[in-house]
């Protein structure tokens, strides 16, 4: 499956990103199959710069955004559709310990 994603460039605490399409299954730092555009948090006047048509043409063809990706298109009005929240992995230890929280929150101190 093809994705539209970012691949990370710049120096440290620095971070540029290329706006990339390749294999959902490839590294980010591999070849990719066409660069679609860039995308700069430090920069505040030059942010996003995207090739718009191809953008879309990857979207018609089938290719996905990462959830990154559909936030910043969605935000500049290339796509229209709802905000995607990031999926997070939460190990087994971790879920018990929240689960744990919660059950303590909800029982009444006695």
């Amino acid at each position: 499956m093809l994705m539209l994603r970012l691949q990370r460039l710049g120096k440290a605490k620095q971070p540029t990103y290329r706006l990339i399409v390749s294999e959902k299954a490839r590294d980010t730092q591999a070849g990719s199959l066409e660069i679609l555009g860039h995308y700069s948090p430090v920069n505040k006047e030059k942010k996003l710069e995207l090739k718009v048509e191809r953008v879309k043409y990857w979207l018609s063809v089938g290719a996905q955004p990462s959830s990154t990706v559909h936030n910043l298109l969605l935000k500049n009005g290339i796509i229209s559709d709802e905000k995607k929240k990031r999926s997070v992995f939460l190990s087994k230890k971790r879920k018990t310990k929240i689960e744990e929280a919660k059950k303590k929150k909800e029982a009444p101190a006695a």
